[in-house]
């Protein structure tokens, strides 16, 4: 890629967390990526102790927000500290972490699934104070 491409490339297409030395990444850009990341984060962790606390929204609504809000956090998370953008640089990275929820949740569901038959298949307490006797 020359340097006029890479500079158009550079003006066209910068996402947040996607800075690299080819683009003129400088230590103040980053410091200031990390920091916009860092205000946005603790702008959401304080909105979601603001949603539990106020009487401002429905209450069976406040689950919703609070997913709502944990979803924005896993993305500013993702963008500004992990660095994973739709750069295509990054699709091992994004294949990591597809890997790793995929992973987590056949951990997650299959945990679930085998507590819910062993609850299933358990003896009722009745017989089983019974059989103490």
């Amino acid at each position: 890629m020359s340097e006029r491409e890479r500079t158009e490339h550079s003006d066209t297409d910068n996402a947040p967390g996607d800075e690299s030395e080819a683009d003129g990444f400088d230590v103040a850009s980053g410091i200031r990526g990390y920091v916009v990341g860092l205000i946005a984060a603790a702008a959401l962790t304080a909105a979601s102790f603001w949603a539990v606390q106020t009487d401002v929204i429905y209450v069976p609504g406040v689950p919703v927000f609070l997913v709502a809000l944990a979803i924005g956090q896993m993305g500013v998370h993702l963008v500004f500290f992990l660095h994973i953008t739709t750069g295509p640089d990054n699709t091992n990275n994004v294949l990591a972490l597809a890997f790793g929820v995929l992973i987590v949740g056949l951990v997650l569901v299959g945990s679930i699934w085998i507590m819910s038959h062993l609850n299933h298949n358990m003896m009722p307490m009745e017989m089983m104070k019974q059989m103490q006797r």
